[in-house]
């Protein structure tokens, strides 16, 4: 397990272009916190780190945004406004699985039981002070510094 404290937004985003040297595509990221703990934020930082051009941003009402990369799509999934299972598999979740794709599941506390057990797994905690925040990075292989 790998533990970041990040002091800013900026530090945050860096964490994730950090982590995103860790990733294959096939890989599935499970992201956990609660509100404004900065998942986006390291989304965009993974994002960056792998080449995707352009703004990302939070999924929250399209549910799924989809970026072009080299090898092939950063899907970055977003389940806090999701309401069961049902819209769960409407939404086709496990397509999503595959070896062109990188998955970026932000509050995937709701769909853990249907993500591949090999997986990372990124918690978000806020800190001590207002911008502080503990991440902690698990997962099938050991995360990139």
């Amino acid at each position: 397990m790998r533990r970041i404290v990040s002091l800013s937004a900026e530090e945050t985003e860096a964490a994730g272009r950090g982590f995103a040297g860790s990733l294959r595509p096939g890989d599935v990221v499970a992201l956990t916190g609660t509100l404004g703990s900065g998942k986006t934020r390291f989304v965009a930082g993974v994002c960056g780190g792998l080449g995707v051009r352009g703004h990302v941003t939070s999924p929250t009402f399209t549910l799924i945004n989809e970026y072009p990369a080299e090898f092939g799509v950063v899907a970055h999934i977003d389940m806090y406004r999701i309401n069961g299972m049902k819209e769960v598999a409407d939404l086709g979740l496990e397509e999503y699985f595959n070896s062109r794709c990188i998955c970026l599941i932000e509050w995937a506390e709701t769909v853990l039981d249907m993500l591949p057990p090999a997986r990372f797994h990124v918690s978000f905690a806020h800190g001590g002070s207002e911008s502080e925040r503990t991440i902690q990075i698990e997962g099938p292989r050991e995360p990139a510094e």
